[in-house]
C-alpha cells in the first residue's frame, strides 16, 4: 500500500505544489484583506488546501492519462507510472474522480461563485492537456489553468472577482507559462520529431528563451501593478525586489547553449519565488491589519 501511495504521490509532484499552493494562500490573504479588511479563517484556509489537493490531484491524473502514448514514446518521461506499468489506467481513473469529487465539496463548502466556476476549473484541467496536440500556445493555456489557484482562492473568500484579482490571474498565468517554456526546451527534439506543439519545437531554443524572458516580463509588471492597486508597502515591494532577482537568475543560468542547469531554472527558483512572493505579502498585509 504505502509503495502504491509513492507511486501516485510521484505522479502528481507533489513537490511541486511549491508552485501554485503560495500564490494560492496569496490569492486567499490578499482577497480577504483588500475586499473584506480581515485575513481568511482557518476554515477558509483548510478548505482551500484540500481543493488545492483535489485540483492538482485531478490535473495530474488527467494529463498522465491523456499523454500516456506520447510519454511511452518520449526517453524522459518513458518512466513514469503508466507508461512503465507501475498504474493500471482504471486505477488512475479513480484516482481522478476521486480528486475531483475532494474539488467539488470544497468549492461548494467554500462559496456559492466558487461552486458556480467549478465547471470552468473542470474543462481546464482537461483541456490543456489536449493542447499541444494542435497549438504551440499549450504553455499559455497551463498558465491559465493554474492561475485558477490564486483566483479561485481570491473567489473563495470574497465571493467575487474585481481588478485585483484579474491581475493577479494574468501575473500567475504568465509566470506559470514562462517557466514551463523553459522546461519544455529539454523535449524540444522529441517534440519536433513526433509533431507535438510547444514553443521550443515551433520558435526553437533561442526563440523559446526569449519568449519565456517576455512572460516573465509581464509577470514583473503584474507584480508592480498589484503594489499600487492593492495600496500594499515596502515589505511587499521588498518581496518583489527579491522576486525579480531570481527571475534574472532564473534566465541567466540557462542558455541555448547550456541548458545544464535547466532543473534549477525550473523548480528551485520558481519553488523559492513563490513562497517568497506569499511570505513578504503575509507579513505586509498582518502588519497592516495590526
Amino acid at each position: 500500500m504505502f509503495k502504491k501511495i509513492a507511486i501516485f504521490l510521484e505522479m502528481i509532484k507533489i513537490e511541486h505544489t511549491l508552485f501554485a499552493l503560495p500564490f494560492a494562500f496569496m490569492g486567499a490573504v490578499l482577497g480577504s484583506v483588500v475586499v473584506t479588511g480581515n485575513l481568511p479563517s482557518w476554515p477558509q484556509i483548510g478548505w482551500i488546501l484540500l481543493a488545492m489537493v483535489g485540483a492538482r490531484s485531478a490535473a495530474f491524473g488527467f494529463n498522465r492519462m491523456i499523454d500516456r502514448v506520447i510519454d511511452g514514446k518520449n526517453p524522459r518521461t518513458a518512466g513514469r507510472a503508466i507508461p512503465a506499468g507501475l498504474l493500471k489506467s482504471s486505477e488512475v481513473v479513480i484516482f481522478i474522480i476521486v480528486s475531483l469529487l475532494l474539488l467539488f465539496w470544497a468549492s461548494f463548502k467554500l462559496s456559492p461563485l466558487a461552486f458556480k466556476l467549478f465547471p470552468l476549473a473542470f474543462f481546464m484541467l482537461v483541456f490543456y492537456s489536449y493542447t499541444k496536440r494542435f497549438t504551440w500556445l499549450c504553455h499559455i493555456v497551463l498558465g491559465l489553468t493554474i492561475g485558477l489557484a490564486p483566483l479561485g482562492a481570491w473567489v473563495a473568500v470574497t465571493g467575487q472577482i474585481d481588478l485585483t484579482a484579474i491581475v493577479l490571474y494574468l501575473t500567475i498565468a504568465f509566470w506559470t507559462a514562462g517557466f514551463d517554456v523553459i522546461y519544455a526546451c529539454q523535449d524540444i527534439d522529441f517534440d519536433q520529431s513526433e509533431g507535438v506543439y510547444s514553443i521550443p519545437a515551433r520558435f526553437g531554443i533561442a526563440g523559446a528563451l526569449s519568449l519565456a524572458r517576455a512572460f516573465h516580463v509581464i509577470t514583473a509588471i503584474g507584480f508592480i501593478v498589484l503594489f499600487f492597486i492593492a495600496d500594499l508597502s515596502w515589505w511587499y515591494l521588498a518581496g518583489m525586489i527579491i522576486s525579480y532577482i531570481i527571475l534574472f537568475y532564473e534566465h541567466y543560468i540557462v542558455s541555448p547553449k547550456d541548458l545544464s542547469r535547466l532543473q534549477t531554472a525550473f523548480f528551485t527558483m520558481n519553488g523559492v519565488l513563490s513562497i517568497v512572493v506569499f511570505a513578504f505579502t503575509l507579513i505586509d498585509l498582518v502588519v497592516r491589519l495590526y
